[in-house]
Formats: structure tokens, sequence, C-alpha cells
């Protein structure tokens, strides 16, 4: 399950929050990325720009040491590992970036080798991010100035490599929100589209470890012209007018999954180094795929609703549902990003004949109760009442309308 509020509520040029942030402190550096009350946007806009100068300041070897662990790190983390070597630089550059601070600076030899994670935090269920960003803390705390530059320079290399290199790239698209709604989710097709062929990266319905860096095994496939007006092609599966574009229901639940395991990984990339929502590409495919994931994902359950829908009429014309029917109406959060159940009490188990008044009475009565659910946000409300809407008018009698 996927939180992206916090990285909805960073949304550089666009949010305005004001907190104390903490001052880099190293005897006799100056930093000069922050003043206490600044507002975030700016602060991390700063240090992104800081960790970027001086990891491109480093000579071509240190920079392919740091690129060389990124993907190992990076595949830990979504894989879940527990136990993880991670190594720093004998040395890195500092010269021209930072006031007083020497243009070589050498790590401790006893210093280079770390390791995150241990059997003890893997009993006590504490993950691998989770470890890995507590020693990349402590490590950027070091009063050693060489030690906690390094950490900071391999803590960014992960972080750009998972943005820029495991997730793929999708095309540029426009999203509009609609109606009184905040996420922009409905494509925008003027203007020339996209060509008929683009790249596609296989086993779009993999782990989050398959996914193939761009430009790596790829595959023209073509696709639908309703497909192409969103941020990843391959993983659309239903057109605007909520047809299934595929052969099987299990194949858009797995497109599904493959557009989580996508925003998840920008989520982990956001707990890691909250400052890279700074990078022009971390907004480009969170937003192309953000999106693209509440669109497909209301498309889905709009999709199982009519299902239900159909298979309630098949078995009252057989005369099947006379012995109590409980609905769970699938819903999709576009709060923690899934597929979710509202469980509804039709009529009481028991040999009552099911009429389709019951079904009416049972939705005007949850649709009250969405209504005062404060708990959904205001746009998966007005989600869930659409569906409840469609549910209503397919069991209303001519003498309810």
């Amino acid at each position: 399950m996927i939180q992206h509020t916090k990285i909805d509520d960073l949304i550089i040029d666009r949010e305005w929050i004001m907190v104390d942030l903490p001052i880099y402190t190293y005897p006799g550096v100056d930093f000069s990325v922050s003043t206490p009350s600044v507002d975030i946007s700016s602060h991390l806009r700063q240090e992104y720009e800081v960790w970027q100068a001086l990891y491109q300041a480093q000579t071509p070897l240190v920079q392919r040491f740091l690129e060389a662990q990124a993907p190992t790190i990076a595949e830990a983390i979504v894989t879940h590992l527990h136990r993880l070597q991670i190594n720093l630089p004998d040395s890195i550059s500092a010269e021209d970036l930072f006031n007083n601070v020497p243009g070589d600076l050498t790590v401790p030899r006893e210093m280079r080798r770390q390791w995150v994670g241990s059997l003890t935090n893997r009993l006590a269920h504490i993950n691998l991010e989770t470890s890995l960003c507590k020693r990349l803390s402590e490590l950027e705390q070091s009063s050693n100035l060489a030690v906690a530059l390094s950490a900071h320079l391999l803590h960014h290399a992960v972080a750009i490599y998972m943005v820029h290199t495991m997730l793929p790239s999708g095309h540029t698209v426009n999203y509009i929100p609609a109606e009184g709604e905040d996420i922009p989710t409905i494509p925008v097709t003027d203007g020339p589209q996209a060509p008929s062929k683009l790249t596609a990266i296989p086993h779009a319905g993999g782990l989050p470890g398959d996914f193939v860096p761009d430009g790596q095994s790829e595959l023209n496939v073509p696709y639908a012209q309703a497909a192409r007006c969103f941020y990843m092609p391959q993983w659309v599966a239903f057109n605007q007018q909520g047809n299934l574009l595929l052969n099987t229901i299990s194949e858009a639940e797995a497109l599904i999954a493959s557009m989580q395991s996508f925003l998840e990984i920008l989520h982990t990339v956001f707990a890691l180094a909250p400052y890279m929502v700074a990078d022009e590409t971390f907004q480009q495919k969170r937003s192309g795929m953000l999106g693209q994931l509440v669109n497909q994902g209301r498309a889905l359950a709009y999709y199982k609703t009519n299902e239900i829908i159909r298979s309630i009429q098949r078995r009252t014309a057989a005369h099947k549902l006379n012995r109590g029917l409980i609905l769970s109406l699938p819903y999709f959060d576009d709060q923690d990003l899934s597929i979710k159940m509202r469980e509804m009490k039709i009529i009481p188990f028991g040999r009552i004949m099911f009429v389709p008044a019951f079904m009416v009475l049972a939705v005007r009565a949850e649709q009250t109760k969405v209504t005062q659910d404060m708990r959904l946000s205001s746009s998966t409300r007005k989600h869930l009442l659409n569906e409840l809407n469609i549910l209503e008018h397919a069991f209303i009698t001519s003498t309810d309308k």
C-alpha cells in the first residue's frame, strides 16, 4: 500500500510550507544551503543543487565507483534484502564548493567499508531501507568531513540511479484534473499524437526489481490509439470509455500492480532523499505515472462494478439470490493508490427473495455514509459516489424514477 501524500505535498513551486530546518554544521565549513524557517521547496531545491554539484565535482573514477554501487544498493532495497555491504570512496574532491574546505579529502581506511542491516533487525521486522537511512544519516553526521561528504555522495548516487535508470521513462504527456479534483488524471489529446510504435519495457507486470533501464532490451510494440496519450502506453488497460483493451481482467490487474510498484520506488526515493523532489526527472515520472495510475485504477473499479451488476442480474434471473446478499464494491483510493472494497449488506441471510428495491435502498443508505466519511479524500469520495450511482440506476424500478 502506497502513501503518496508526502510526495504530493512537496510538489516544487506549488506548495509552501513554513518549517524550521536544521543547518548543516561542520567545524569551519559553510554549506550555505539553508536558514531556519525558510519555505521547504526552496530548501529542498538548494540541497539538491549542493549534492548534485558535489557529485559532478568528483573525478570520473570516483563517479564510476559510486555508480557501480548504486544498482546493488537499489536492488537490495526494492527486493527487501536484510543485509548489505556499502563502500565509501578512498577520497573525494570538494574544491571550490564549500568555504574553508581543502580540495581533496581522504576517507580513513577503517571507515570505507560499512555493513547495513543485521539478523536482529530482521527479527525486529526492520527493513533494509530503514537501516540504510539510519546508517547513512549517522555517517553524514560524522565529525570527519570526508566520511560525511562521502556518505552524502553515495546517498545521492543511489537516489539518482533509482529515479533516472531503474525506472523506465515514458513520453511527454499532459493531464488535466476532473472538475473539483486536485490530481490531474485526464489525458489531453489535442495536438500531435504519439507515434504508433513506442519503446516498451518487457515484463511490465514484473516485480520492481524486474524493471529494465532505459535503452536496454527494448521492444517495439504497437499500441491502441487510446493508450498513446498516457505516460506509459504499455501499461494502459482501459480506454476513456472504460472498455478493456486486453484479453483478461487479470492482465489489467498486473498492469495496475506495475504502476503501483513504479510509484512505490519513487516513494522509497523520497524517503531516502526528500530533496529529490527538486529533480526534474523525478517530477516528470511521478506526475506522469500518478495521473495514469489513478485514471486506470478508477477504470478498473468501474469495470469490476459493471461486472458485479451483470452477475447480480444473471443470478436474479436464475433465482439464485434468495438466501441473502452482501456486496463488496471495489473502488480506487487515490490516497493509498490501491483498489479497496466497500462492504454493503443488501439483504440479510435467510429465505428472502431478492428484489431490485433492496439494492436501491442499500445503495442510498451507503451514499449517505460515504458522504460523511472523512477518511476518504474528496476525489475518492466523488469516485465512490459515482460507482454507487451506477449501481443504483442499474436496479432502480420505473416507479422509483
